[in-house]
């Protein structure tokens, strides 16, 4: 039976995750050593930006070396529109694809995993949009992120913006899961500074997000229909660890951009958020962004970076040791203060940590206008699946409220 608590009752921990995974300097190398067994006739999906360039090239080449028929997509778009995935397969319905490798950034993995979908089942991924609307396995898909942030190599949910709904929607399905994962720090080198910043702040919202989710309590029955089942004993391992690391490996990247361990923690942080994120979900902050998104054409990362300081403040009331504990993570809290004052401590370190990456703290920043405040708030209602893991509940007023606080910059704390 269904506990009803926000907290963890049921001592649950559950995992989904790729059947491997390659971290570390120079694992790309691995990558025809991964795809061969898979495959004779791989298709790669990356980016116009990723394809010009000597690593790419290098992974090309040591496919080719091993044998491999080598197909290239090399138009994904930024937020992944449906109408490029409709390209895709218009282009390599009938090319024989055994196996995909998506490298690149989120949209890039996620493009890899409805082609290996679409590519092996068929139909319009319209079809697909929700949650376990996939009745089987489709082509094996291996990624390779080239950014420091989506944690998308590891998950089983892509994001399509389908431009005719004006809304960005997520095709979740266990079957959706990598067979594997590289992570490879090097790559992540040549990524420009805003896109690194972008990245970060998203692999921060990440793990901030899925420390302080509700947690479910599901009944077994509910743990087998549904992906996303709340923060949980398991989930909390990951965010504690990338928390750490990224204590202080973002501001150590905006130093020196070259400077490969920052690159490596930051890489590690952002596959824990990745991790954590696959079984708890995450919250209010990404249902609010994805309309904010839509509205301004601003980054997602800078989006859920914005909104970072007023949802910890909402959540606050009602996730008070967690952000202690967060606070406590990050160096900036003791056992002397009030548990109260290391949650604050917490949430205005991470700010301090935004305020470094150059992430705008305010939506006025991004655009927003007060007179789309109503628009933002009812379609992030429609995101039900990421608000049913947002601490606190959220209503149309709450959200509002909520926005009314980031335009003017507002960073009172909340009361209940």
């Amino acid at each position: 039976m269904t506990v009803s608590s926000i907290d963890n009752q049921l001592g649950l921990g559950l995992l989904r995750q790729p059947r491997s995974v390659f971290f570390g300097p120079g694992q790309r190398r691995q990558i025809p050593f991964i795809v061969e067994p898979l495959g004779t006739s791989v298709l790669i999906c990356t980016d116009e930006r990723m394809a010009t360039t000597a690593e790419f090239r290098e992974v090309v080449q040591s496919l080719e070396s091993r044998a491999l028929t080598v197909h290239v997509f090399s138009s994904v778009e930024p937020d992944l529109p449906r109408s490029n995935v409709l390209d895709l397969q218009e282009q390599f319905a009938s090319a024989g694809i055994e196996v995909i490798v998506g490298l690149g950034g989120g949209s890039c993995l996620d493009m890899a995993k409805v082609a290996g979908l679409l590519l092996s089942r068929g139909g319009d991924v319209r079809d697909y949009y929700g949650e376990n609307l996939v009745e089987g396995p489709g082509l094996p898909v291996v990624t390779v992120p080239t950014t420091g942030g989506t944690g998308a190599e590891v998950s089983c949910i892509a994001v399509v913006f389908d431009a005719d709904k004006g809304m960005k929607i997520g095709v979740a399905s266990a079957y959706l899961e990598p067979v594997a994962a590289v992570v490879d720090p090097e790559l992540t080198l040549s990524c420009p500074p805003g896109l690194t910043a972008a990245t970060g702040a998203d692999a921060l919202s990440h793990l901030i997000e899925t420390f302080t989710d509700r947690s479910k309590n599901p009944s077994a029955e509910e743990l087998a229909a549904h992906l996303y089942v709340g923060k949980n004993v398991l989930t909390d391992i990951y965010c504690r660890h990338g928390l750490a690391l990224l204590a202080t490996s973002l501001e150590r990247i905006v130093a020196d951009p070259s400077d490969l361990q920052a690159r490596s923690d930051t890489m590690l942080a952002a596959f824990c958020g990745g991790m954590a994120l696959n079984t708890a979900g995450t919250a209010g902050i990404h249902a609010i962004q994805s309309p904010i998104g839509n509205l301004t054409h601003t980054p997602h990362g800078f989006g859920v970076g914005a909104l970072l300081p007023y949802l910890m403040r909402y959540n606050l009331p009602v996730r008070q040791a967690e952000f202690a504990e967060i606070g406590r993570i990050l160096g900036v809290a003791t056992d002397s203060q009030t548990e109260l004052e290391q949650a604050q401590a917490a949430i205005v370190r991470v700010e301090q940590i935004l305020a470094a990456l150059g992430v705008p703290l305010n939506l006025r920043e991004l655009g927003l206008k007060p007179e789309d405040f109503e628009f933002v708030a009812d379609q992030a209602l429609l995101a039900s699946r990421l608000t049913a893991n947002n601490p606190r509940p959220l209503t149309k007023e709450d959200i509002v409220a909520i926005l009314e606080r980031g335009y003017a910059d507002d960073r009172s704390w909340w009361r209940i």
